[in-house]
């Protein structure tokens, strides 16, 4: 994996650039659309191709329960099997250990958790985590990490960060004898605190990897901590590797990140309300089921170019919603997995003309108007 970059703006650290991986070129900022189990929920390859989708994201834990790792050997990827031919990036299961908390035993040696499929008992290390991405052939592959339940004291926090470190090494050793010209990266832990996340920051430099991603965010920390958080850390983040924030990604934490250095974005929220008729417009969010739109013939969002916008009208997509029809999660994701993707790239676009703030300040007076 090279990653070269093309253009900074000139008054903040908001930056464009490419990812070169061996199954293409990814340009950043990205927004990765979120595969957990090796599908984009309510989407098909083909819809994610047309919204222009460069790389999706999967996840190790799902994937390695559930097809399991004897048939995507048999497939020979992860690629072959979902049909998707653009780079891939698969977490490695660290927020599934946080999230399922009581049924998983963290030591120093790795993960033990119960299925939540069908309670059957497995282990994760460090290495076997790598293992299991080379199964998958993973573009870029990520260390597993832990991070302690939120709140926490800063004791429990440190700990945290220490496990993610220990696994790191292990990880990267393994990574370095095994892999198939992909690229790993490790995670920043830390929590809220500062001095903390400096301290992971430093630890795995010195490791060494081809990117470093800020974990342990979007768990239920205000806005302000959240903020403070990635206005610290990030410009002490090397400059000559990709910087991925986990988990975040409304509209305006991606300008504040992508203002702060952040490269690459991954989150279920577009997909997640779409299912649940809510729609991402450039006006703000747009509640399809609201019984104003029942004789709406407008589109979703006028300034919109995705099939949903181009052929059918809010009054349909109510009335989709409002009757239960499968239609209503397909149509309502294209439209906010394409809003997403073209909002990156106009930021990139911004970054690359010297726009930046201007895109921001227009873009966030009008979104927060509402629809």
């Amino acid at each position: 994996m090279i990653f070269e970059v093309i253009k900074k703006d000139e008054n903040s650290l908001a930056r464009c650039g490419i990812i070169h991986t061996k199954r293409g070129a990814v340009e950043t900022p990205a927004f990765m659309p979120v595969g957990t189990a090796g599908a984009v929920k309510a989407l098909t390859p083909r819809d994610l191709d047309q919204s222009g989708a460069q790389i999706i994201l999967g996840n190790t834990y799902h994937l390695f329960l559930r097809p399991g790792l004897e048939i995507l050997k048999d497939f020979g990827s992860l690629h072959n099997f979902i049909s998707w031919n653009k780079p891939i990036l698969t977490d490695s299961g660290g927020f599934q250990v946080f999230s399922l908390k009581g049924n998983t035993k963290v030591t120093e040696k790795g993960v033990t958790f119960q299925s939540h499929i069908d309670g059957t008992i497995f282990s994760l290390t460090p290495e076997g985590v790598v293992d299991i991405q080379n199964v998958f052939d993973s573009d870029i592959q990520m260390a597993l990490d832990y991070f302690a339940s939120h709140p926490a004291s800063k004791e429990e926090d440190r700990r945290a960060m220490q496990i993610t470190h220990n696994w790191a090494q292990r990880a990267r050793e393994r990574f370095l004898k095994t892999n198939k010209d992909n690229a790993q990266f490790g995670i920043i832990q830390g929590g809220l605190h500062s001095d903390l996340r400096r301290e992971s920051l430093d630890a795995l430099t010195r490791t060494g990897f081809e990117g470093y991603a800020v974990g342990g965010l979007s768990v239920g920390e205000s806005r302000e901590e959240f903020e403070k958080t990635i206005a610290a850390l990030l410009p002490h983040l090397p400059e000559a590797q990709p910087r991925y924030l986990m988990g975040s990604g409304t509209p305006d934490e991606i300008l504040f990140a992508v203002e702060k250095g952040v490269d690459m974005f991954d989150c279920v929220l577009p997909t997640r309300v779409a299912r649940n008729g809510l729609l991402f417009t450039g006006r703000g969010k747009l509640s399809i089921k609201n019984g104003r739109f029942k004789k709406d013939k407008a589109p979703p969002d006028p300034e919109c170019a995705c099939y949903t916008c181009r052929n059918f009208s809010r009054a349909y997509l109510r009335h989709l919603y409002i009757a239960k029809e499968i239609n209503a999660s397909i149509l309502n994701s294209i439209h906010n997995i394409h809003f997403y993707l073209d909002f990156m790239s106009k930021i990139r676009y911004a970054i690359n003309f010297k726009t930046f703030q201007e895109f921001k300040k227009n873009f966030l007076l009008k979104y927060n108007k509402g629809v």
